[in-house]
């Protein structure tokens, strides 16, 4: 195995671990506190902060990837999951509902800076092996973003299941166990130099990026936020009402991730490629997200109408949704290495996820609001929205490396984009 093949492999393999016991904190959380009563602005506000914090967390972790490298990024995500977990493990059944909440944010927030600082020096770690493996970077980047949502996936399944066996303290012991062992591997075996490189100065060379990765984040707060707005509440607690079990809405959302991030993986088979790498997959871009605007109108009006046997009408049409989805996020993923410079690749990787992180707190944040107000109609019908203006945004991204590269302020030191 080259050294490149080498160094993906053992990142792939820590952002596995990670995310799979990401995708159990999201379910141990969910279920725990809808079992204890909480209303779903609630629980949607439990995850306000766990978001939010992922903003500032890409932008700062790009531009710390890039002045102290990709190693020390991934072990500072990891160290700081760890003690995400620890902190909401000394949560007390004895507080009051107003301090149980306060913590369980707090803890959510200190656990959405440790995914996006790993999320960030991984995604960069990838542009700067693919570079060193020519025809590679799209194959990579789908089987990276696939396999981690598949493994998030059976997080979902791992995370309901370790609270069954556990209790809500042992499971969350037990995944920061898991995770100090991927740590430890981290350390061991990442080069500790690798991507690091001349970091932005300031703020606004920081915030100076081309026209593509401006456009491209654009599209994904919509994108992101088309999602979150019924899958953090909105399904889970419609199925629960329908009469699903836990386990059943649990299999449910770890069934769906397991698939959409299967289909990640082999979304380069199913968009044509061009010797540029644009001419094509921007047009993909657009098309694929065209496409997806129509599913959640289509359950929307299935909702409206109170389809015979709802419930599955609404599991049929989010798998729909979900193929469509992955094939979006996977050319999105793709698109914003292919515009990124490659001297600071992590800087505009974290640009572009701190876009990802709004997009997941604007659709968390109306997953709760809009299923307490309408339903899942209303929720279905902002996600529908929010994939019209994420269409719309794709139409003005460019496809070609000199259009993308237009508007990026001239700064020493700066990247040229690829």
């Amino acid at each position: 195995m080259n050294t490149a093949a080498r160094n993906y492999a053992i990142v792939t393999a820590a952002y596995w671990g990670f995310t799979l016991t990401d995708g159990a904190l999201r379910m141990l959380v969910l279920l725990h506190f809808y079992r204890l009563g909480y209303s779903p602005f609630t629980l949607a506000f439990l995850f306000l902060l766990y978001e939010a914090a992922g903003v500032l967390a890409n932008l700062v972790g790009g531009w710390l990837a890039t002045r102290y490298g990709i190693a020390r990024m991934l072990t500072a995500g990891l160290a700081t999951q760890i003690f995400g977990f620890l902190l909401l493990s000394m949560l007390s059944p004895d507080w009051s509902a107003a301090l149980s909440v306060a913590w369980v944010v707090l803890a959510q927030g200190v656990c959405g800076v440790a995914k996006d600082l790993t999320k960030t020096a991984s995604k960069s770690a990838i542009k700067l092996t693919a570079g060193e493996a020519s025809g590679t970077l799209f194959k990579w980047v789908a089987w990276f973003t696939g396999s981690k949502n598949a493994m998030k996936g059976v997080g979902f399944f791992l995370g309901g299941l370790l609270l069954e066996l556990l209790g809500f303290r042992g499971a969350l012991w037990a995944m920061a166990a898991l995770l100090a062992v991927v740590l430890a591997g981290v350390i061991a075996f990442v080069p500790r130099l690798m991507g690091r490189s001349k970091a932005s100065k300031s703020v606004r060379e920081l915030f100076a990026k081309n026209r593509g990765i401006n456009l491209l984040a654009a599209a994904r707060v919509a994108l992101f936020g088309a999602r979150d707005v019924w899958f953090v509440v909105g399904v889970p607690v419609f199925l629960y009402a329908s009469g699903w079990t836990f386990t059943m809405v649990g299999g449910f959302l770890a069934a769906w991730t397991i698939g959409y991030g299967l289909v990640q993986a082999i979304a380069p088979a199913l968009v044509r490629r061009s010797a540029d790498g644009l001419s094509r997959e921007v047009p993909a871009a657009r098309w694929w997200s065209a496409a997806l605007a129509l599913v959640p109108v289509a359950l929307a009006a299935a909702v409206a109408l109170e389809a015979p046997n709802l419930e599955w009408v609404v599991v049929l049409g989010l798998g729909v949704f979900g193929f469509a989805f992955a094939v979006n996020s996977s050319v999105h993923s793709y698109l914003i290495l292919a515009y990124a410079g490659s001297e600071k690749a992590a800087e505009d990787v974290g640009f572009y996820y701190a876009a990802n992180a709004a997009g997941r707190f604007s659709g968390t944040l109306m997953s709760g609001l809009l299923y307490q107000w309408g339903g899942l109609l209303w929720a279905l019908a902002g996600s529908a929205l929010m994939l019209v203006a994420c269409w719309l945004v794709t139409l003005a991204l460019p496809e070609n490396a000199a259009a993308a590269a237009r508007g990026r302020r001239p700064a020493s030191g700066a990247g040229a984009a690829s």
